[in-house]
């Protein structure tokens, strides 16, 4: 094989997965490269795990619990599947053990609170109306209720599916189930939504 067609491979195999690279260099004793993930990952990982939760402060408790499991596992880590889904597989884990733990029911009080204290990703710079505000943060509510009502497989499904925009196959390796058990778990989740949503239509 030409030394071409190698380094095309090298580039390739790296580009699939620069998050797998960085994790053994972490392996390795690098902890700059563990920051990087760090600040990659935090956010979109705290997102997820407010959603399963609905508790902002548990989410961040979790989520500092997913990276210290990360960096604990750093020496036995190998890149058998992509890191965003070895990371969702714990950070699942680990959402679906609090609900079923009750670790937020100390904080239950915030359930009904509207999500204010979460970060919002914006999507443009134009301020909304006090009115649109007002509805879109409804809708918004609405929506986060009805999600939170899904048995807890399903929700988990329906955030790393809608909000992750993550693939069939990696929803089905983070659940440790089939491809066809996600799209059915998907596919009930969503029409038990669109039921409770139907007066929003």
């Amino acid at each position: 094989m030409s030394e071409r067609v190698k380094t095309g491979i090298g580039v390739a195999a790296a580009a699939l997965d620069y998050d797998a690279e960085l994790m053994l260099r972490v392996k390795e004793g690098d902890g700059a490269s563990f920051g990087v993930l760090l600040d990659k990952h935090r956010s979109s990982v705290v997102h997820f795990l407010y959603r399963m939760v609905q508790n902002h402060a548990v989410a961040e408790e979790l989520a500092q619990d997913v990276f210290l499991r990360v960096y604990r596992s750093r020496s036995t880590y190998e890149p058998t599947a992509k890191f965003t889904t070895w990371l969702f597989r714990i950070a699942t884990h680990l959402a679906l053990n609090a609900l079923r733990d009750g670790k937020n029911e100390r904080l239950q009080e915030h359930l009904d609170d509207d999500s204010s204290d979460m970060p919002v990703r914006q999507v443009s710079d134009h301020r909304p109306s006090i009115e649109q505000s007002m509805v879109h943060r409804a809708t918004l509510d609405e929506v986060r209720r009805a999600i939170k009502t899904l048995p807890e497989k399903q929700r988990a499904a329906v955030l790393m599916h809608k909000y992750e925009e993550m693939e069939y196959s990696q929803i089905a390796a983070v659940l440790s189930c089939s491809e066809s058990a996600v799209k059915s778990l998907l596919f009930r989740a969503y029409e038990t939504l669109r039921a409770r949503l139907a007066h929003m239509a």
